[in-house]
């Protein structure tokens, strides 16, 4: 058995992708189904793509109905979570592009964020920082 990707409803694409690659993710592959009316596209971390059109060790799907339909929080569906190098660094560009850092990595390690579709996105640095400012004091925000 082999993990393949994760599926979460969107209704801005755009604005997906661009919370995406402020993680570092790429767009993988892209598929448009007029007879659905739907559109795929999916993204990888750079350490997780293949060759360009092909499919990625592991990747995020992003799925846009074409027929509006509003979705609720998603609370339901649980977060992804993402490794990354510098959690503080991940964080501060979220911050300067205008991402709300629900949960702060107060503690060094993990942080929480939505995307512009309310999905949970936990960041967990790859081994520990030591708890730094302004992040041991800042507060949480909303929820996660």
């Amino acid at each position: 058995m082999k993990y393949l990707h994760t599926m979460i409803r969107v209704a801005d694409p755009a604005a997906t992708i661009r919370f995406f690659e402020l993680l570092g993710l790429r767009e993988v592959r892209r598929m448009e189904n007029e007879a659905g009316r739907f559109t795929l596209i999916f993204l990888a971390a750079p350490e997780d793509m293949a060759a360009p059109g092909e499919r990625a060790r592991a990747e995020v799907e992003l799925t846009h109905n074409w027929d509006p339909e509003e979705y609720d929080e998603g609370r339901n569906f649980g977060h992804l979570a993402f490794r990354v190098d510098d959690i503080y660094a991940t964080c501060q560009r979220l911050m300067d592009a205008g991402v709300t850092i629900n949960r702060p990595p107060r503690d060094g390690h993990m942080a929480f964020v939505r995307t512009p579709d309310n999905i949970s996105i936990e960041l967990l640095q790859d081994g520990r920082l030591e708890p730094a400012e302004p992040w041991t004091s800042m507060p949480n925000t909303g929820h996660w």
